[in-house]
């Protein structure tokens, strides 16, 4: 499931890839749990185990994606 988290004062967007196992239910209400405190931080956990804390005082936006099965790389249409 791919997360994109937008940070204000700032052009770039943040990119974390959750386990295609992550709950998208429990990953929303996390999401919501953080940004209702100010004061408090979004913690996300990638795939390979990295950690990402973003401030919610600092948060744009969110946007939560669907699990992606497979990527295609290429000029080839399907």
């Amino acid at each position: 499931m791919d997360i994109k988290i937008g940070v204000t004062y700032t052009a770039k967007e943040l990119d974390v890839e959750l386990p295609d196992d992550s709950d998208r239910d429990q990953v929303l209400k996390d999401v919501e749990d953080a940004l209702k405190n100010d004061g408090g931080v979004l913690w996300l956990t990638d795939k390979r185990g990295r950690t990402v804390g973003v401030p919610a005082a600092k948060v744009a936006y969110v946007e939560v994606g669907t699990v992606v099965r497979d990527r295609r790389v290429g000029f080839a249409s399907a």
